[in-house]
Parts: C-alpha cells; structure tokens; sequence
C-alpha cells in the first residue's frame, strides 16, 4: 500500500524537475540561442548601460576631479543563463573594460522576440567573478 502513496509524489517531482529543467537553462544549451547571439545582448547591456549612465558620470567626475570619464568597453559574455517569463529572461555575466582594467559585471535583460525588443532591466558590478 505505501508502493501505491509514492508513485504520485514521484512522478510530481519527476515533472517538477523536467519543467524546470526547461524553464531554467543556460542560454546556449537548448539551441535556440547562439553564442553569437548571447555575446550581441551583452554588448546591449554594455552601450545601455553607457548610454544611461554616461553624462551623468562624465559630468560629475570632469567638474568635480577633473578627469575624463570612460565608457565601459564590452569585451565578452562569460556566463549566461535564460529564463522564460513573458519573452526571455537572459542573466548574463559580462567581462568589460574601463580606464583599462577589466571588471565583470551582473546585467539582466529581457526580450520579447514577437515585438521585437530588448530591455535592460539591471546592470552593476558583479559581487565574483
């Protein structure tokens, strides 16, 4: 008799495991996503975050040290991780450069590929490497 109570509780996590699986997979690894593709998304996040952020720094450091601001300089996506929500969720870890040291930084994007768009919801300096 408790063969019987089991199987139903295997077979839920079996299924809870296989949706998210599915769900929650590196972005190269089901096909749809190149590399190719996942490396133009970080260079996205990069000029977003340069657009949005630029002046406002470059005014700031130049009138206050004196000093020119440099933009972030993308160099490649290290990691990355996709999550389907309404469109894609895309977690990446991308290698930049600014004032000529390296840094890695955290960005999350999201593309919904029927409009098409792309929107950066997060970038900041990642806490590893």
């Amino acid at each position: 008799m408790a063969r019987l109570t089991s199987q139903p509780f295997i077979l839920t996590s079996l299924l809870f495991i296989v949706v998210v699986s599915y769900f929650w997979t590196p972005a190269a690894g089901i096909g749809r996503m190149t590399n190719k593709e996942v490396q133009q998304l970080g260079r996205f996040s990069v000029e977003e975050y340069n657009r949005s952020h630029g002046r406002r720094w470059r005014e700031a450091i130049g009138n206050v040290l004196g000093m020119d601001y440099e933009y972030l300089t993308f160099s490649e996506v290290v990691e990355a991780q996709k999550q389907v929500v309404s469109g894609f969720k895309y977690y990446l870890k991308i290698a930049a450069t600014q004032n000529g040291v390296r840094n890695t930084f955290d960005a999350v994007v999201v593309v919904k590929p029927w409009l098409p768009s792309k929107q950066l919801l997060h970038f900041s300096p990642s806490s590893i490497y």
